[in-house]
């Protein structure tokens, strides 16, 4: 756990200090646990219990994992940044998951092959990608709840159609919480609605889109912790391209068109 100092004297800091235990223990026994600063008030669910697969698990319909712990085993993925590791779950299309941690290592997530449906899942250590979306053009996806860290590149992969929402959602030491893919051989226009998100440096940036496959991200309620030079873009514009090669990056911040808010959507502590 980490704390920031704020002002306060040595003496004030040894008080809560002494208080900080019983606060922690507090919240353990009703089944959270503190991983982040007092500021945020951000908790994360401890797991009920521990379940390593060896195989990739298929969803269909609405599965509620009462807070148990998924981590790969096996040859799926050793939660690097090898595309060739499998996901943890796979959802059919208008699957719906509930109440599910993602431990380490967490391998390539979970894969959503239409629409889908994430209330509050949380990854203990983001693998490859936390949830990549597979949908068609019409297809919808919602990520509400829940939270993601340690993800050395992307969380959230959008290589689809249609549209994504993430809400009351947790982000804290990551390269880009969404993608809209840049060189898939198949492309799309993606939207993506990210609404009431808390975000912890160190971190890249909230989204990137692609202008000439005609994406948009919109933005409301974000609160970002810890990034006093506001180094975090909050959204990033790409030429994307269906040759595999590397997107080009043709600008960032709010353009009205395709990254949509204002400075007043943006609130940095």
């Amino acid at each position: 756990m980490t704390t920031r100092e704020n002002g306060a004297t040595p003496r004030h800091r040894r008080w809560r200090l002494a208080l900080l235990p019983l606060v922690t223990a507090s919240l353990v026994a009703t089944g959270l646990a503190v991983t982040q600063t007092a500021a945020q008030a951000a908790t994360w669910p401890t797991p009920k219990s521990t379940t390593t697969v060896t195989s990739t698990q298929s969803v269909s319909g609405t599965k509620d994992f009462g807070m148990v712990r998924y981590k790969a085993g096996g040859a799926m993925g050793d939660g690097g940044q090898s595309e060739s590791q499998k996901p943890i779950f796979e959802l059919a299309d208008g699957a719906v998951v509930k109440n599910l941690i993602i431990g380490s290592p967490a391998a390539d997530g979970i894969h959503c092959k239409g629409s889908c449906t994430l209330i509050n899942v949380w990854w203990e250590d983001v693998g490859e990608d936390a949830a990549t979306f597979k949908g068609g053009s019409s297809a919808n996806y919602t990520v509400d709840g829940g939270g993601a860290r340690s993800a050395s590149d992307k969380v959230f992969q959008h290589n689809g159609g249609g549209t994504l929402t993430i809400k009351n959602f947790d982000v804290s030491n990551f390269g880009k919480l969404y993608r809209s893919c840049g060189n898939c051989s198949t492309q799309h226009k993606r939207t993506v609605v990210i609404q009431n998100v808390t975000v912890t440096a160190p971190g890249s940036a909230l989204a990137g889109i692609n202008t000439n496959y005609g994406d948009t991200a919109t933005f409301s309620g974000i609160t970002i912790y810890g990034d006093s030079s506001r180094k975090i873009s909050i959204c990033d514009r790409y030429t994307g391209n269906n040759t595999g090669k590397e997107p080009v990056k043709t600008g960032s911040g709010p353009d009205g068109t395709y990254c949509k808010y204002t400075s007043s959507n943006i609130t940095y502590k």
